[in-house]
């Protein structure tokens, strides 16, 4: 998670300098956006709050996303990363909303995407949503990519706005 550091600290300094904030769904990194996000002292002056959203279940509870929600898409798309993104940020009243589904591995997910697919979105005054297909399967090695392009395309879209 060491490898984060630089990502989030300019992340933080951006989002103390405009008091925004953030809220972050995550499935296949298990909550390492978050930890990555909270790892910084001061964080609780952007960081709202989280969810790790690793089942239908949980997706249901902590988002209130039914099957009537999801309609004619699956889980693992940039779609539905934007989905969850603006889900969160709506729930916790944020700025800023960041979501992630994807399989980190060894095997793939039950969509038919390989280990090492994932999507993440970020909501807020500017949008955006990218894939990622490390081509591991090497589930740690993934989950730390994945957190990576995240927190990347958020300070990507941070610069933009």
């Amino acid at each position: 998670m060491q490898s984060l550091a630089p990502l989030v600290e300019e992340i933080a300094r951006r989002l103390i300098e405009r008091r925004e904030t953030v809220a972050v769904a995550e499935s296949s990194t298990g909550g390492m956006i978050s930890a990555a996000l909270l790892a910084l002292p001061g964080a609780s002056a952007y960081f709202v709050g989280g969810a790790v959203l690793y089942t239908k279940t949980s997706r249901s509870v902590l988002l209130g996303l039914e099957d009537a929600d999801m309609q004619g898409f699956r889980p693992s798309t940039e779609f539905y990363a934007m989905l969850c993104a603006k889900r969160v940020r709506e729930r916790h009243g944020t700025v800023w909303g960041l979501g992630e589904t994807g399989a980190s591995g060894p095997t793939g997910n039950r969509y038919g995407d390989a280990a090492g697919h994932t999507c993440v979105a970020v909501s807020g005054p500017v949008e955006g949503a990218v894939t990622l297909e490390t081509g591991s399967a090497t589930r740690h090695e993934n989950m730390e990519a994945f957190s990576h392009r995240a927190l990347g395309l958020f300070l990507e879209v941070l610069t933009a706005k």
